[in-house]
């Protein structure tokens, strides 16, 4: 409380006035020995008596009774028990003996038996140590009548009793480990990426639940050992330095501590795992960069075993050129794709993916041309699925393709068919015809082609009768 200050032989003064009815009449003050462990006193509980039928300073007068302030009471008191608290009086007390009594929460009702009064003293007691963290109030309704008088009695006075809390919870982390990722090319203090958070279950209105966090280590302490920043209040976790480097250090574990009293109090200890995710930050690299391949031109067939492509045949693979990431295998950084970026002005080729995702397939899409080009010399450029995280150089290949004329076998030589013809005598009529060998014969009759007939000779049949 910082109305009140201790001074080195532990005299505890105000530092400016205090009205008991609007401010704690208990207090603890806390030391420390030289080996650090804490001890903790309480201030004597000195209450002037609660009185039912006149109001003291600061009482206020209501419909019902008389109200009072709430009277505090620390939690954890050692004792010992019964301890007083306060006397209840009554004005009619002075003209005869009076009765006191509880009802209420802590007295008759549950939790019973935590506060008795004594039943001519009228003073108030509590029984055993109280928890705020189990309950934080209790409202008592005191009763006084005459002992001996029956028509003697005061009005019900209603006692608010609060738990003043003492730092005796420290604070716990809502899980454990904490878990967060980020990128490797996250930039200094531009990147809240995760946060810590711990609770305590002391009274939120006092420096008791006021939880501060740090970074005690960071495992592993590279590139630097202070890579990562934690907000002391809401435990917001931001990249503190660049350079991260996921290839080298791909996880780093935080130790964090959350203590109370604004860091000053009880602790507890955390971590952190933080995963560095991949950025494209390794250009891919062809592991070969100029190749030199023929492409063999032929016509209607192939010769021999030489590695040839039919004139029309279209999907020819041309080249395989791999390449190397250093990126992580499966991500869109690591994947790969390629472009020709010169010497294939009419379309001839084409480059695709190859199915391991780090080599680029040159093929043909259309027929190459040996008399028209003898040769392709390709530009091709391999980039990846991912932008690059910042300039990186690009690979470049170099791939030279000859194309190679073969000449196609000769031919058998095309000859001209004549026309044939049948040579038949006027007298060698046969009938009926026999099945004919023909032949090509340059005989003329009277000018004319004739046809030449072989088989067997018959008898010549009767001549046919005049018209």
């Amino acid at each position: 409380d910082k109305r009140f200050d201790v001074n080195m032989n532990g005299t505890v003064t105000l530092k400016r006035p205090l009205n008991l009815h609007e401010a704690y009449e208990v207090f603890s003050v806390h030391a420390w020995d030289a080996n650090g462990k804490k001890h903790t006193i309480e201030s004597p509980l000195n209450h002037p008596p609660l009185a039912f039928a006149r109001s003291p300073a600061g009482l206020k007068r209501a419909k019902r009774g008389w109200v009072i302030p709430p009277f505090h009471v620390p939690e954890n008191s050692r004792g010992p028990f019964p301890m007083k608290l306060v006397q209840i009086k009554s004005d009619f007390a002075k003209e005869t003996e009076m009765v006191y009594s509880i009802t209420g929460e802590g007295a008759d009702q549950d939790p019973k038996g935590i506060f008795t009064v004594g039943r001519l003293s009228g003073i108030l007691f509590v029984t055993q140590s109280l928890d705020r963290e189990n309950k934080a109030s209790y409202r008592i309704i005191a009763h006084s009548t005459g002992r001996d008088v029956d028509n003697v009695k005061d009005s019900p006075m209603e006692i608010l009793i609060n738990v003043i809390d003492q730092n005796d919870n420290k604070p716990l982390f809502t899980q454990n480990p904490f878990n967060g990722h980020v990128h490797e090319a996250a930039g200094k203090g531009t990147c809240i990426f995760m946060t810590v958070t711990a609770t305590d279950a002391d009274d939120p209105e006092t420096y008791n639940s006021i939880v501060n966090y740090a970074i005690v280590s960071q495992e592993p302490p590279f590139p630097k050992s202070n890579m990562f920043d934690i907000n002391i209040l809401s435990g917001t976790i931001r990249v503190r330095e660049p350079d991260m480097d996921r290839e080298q250090w791909p996880r780093y574990t935080l130790l964090i501590v959350a203590a109370d009293m604004e860091g000053e109090g009880l602790a507890t200890t955390g971590t952190a795992v933080i995963i560095i995710t991949d950025s494209n930050d390794n250009p891919p690299q062809f592991e070969q960069t100029s190749y030199k391949y023929n492409y063999l031109y032929f016509i209607l067939y192939t010769i021999s075993h030489i590695i040839s492509v039919p004139e029309n045949k279209v999907g020819a693979v041309v080249a395989k050129l791999t390449v190397t990431d250093g990126d992580e295998v499966g991500s869109p950084a690591w994947s790969t794709k390629y472009r020709i970026i010169s010497g294939d002005k009419g379309g001839f080729f084409n480059v695709s993916t190859g199915p391991t995702q780090l080599e680029g397939i040159i093929t043909t899409v259309k027929p190459l041309d040996f008399e028209k080009t003898k040769q392709y010399v390709l530009s091709v450029i391999v980039e990846n699925d991912d932008p690059f995280v910042s300039s990186l150089p690009t690979s470049t290949a170099t791939v030279t393709v000859n194309v190679e004329y073969v000449k196609e076998p000769p031919k058998p030589p095309h000859r001209r068919m004549q026309p044939l013809c049948l040579l038949i005598a006027e007298s060698s009529f046969l009938w009926p015809p026999s099945p004919l060998q023909l032949g090509r014969s340059n005989s003329l009759h009277n000018g004319r082609s004739v046809e030449l007939a072989a088989g067997k000779r018959r008898s010549p049949s009767p001549p046919l009768p005049s018209p």
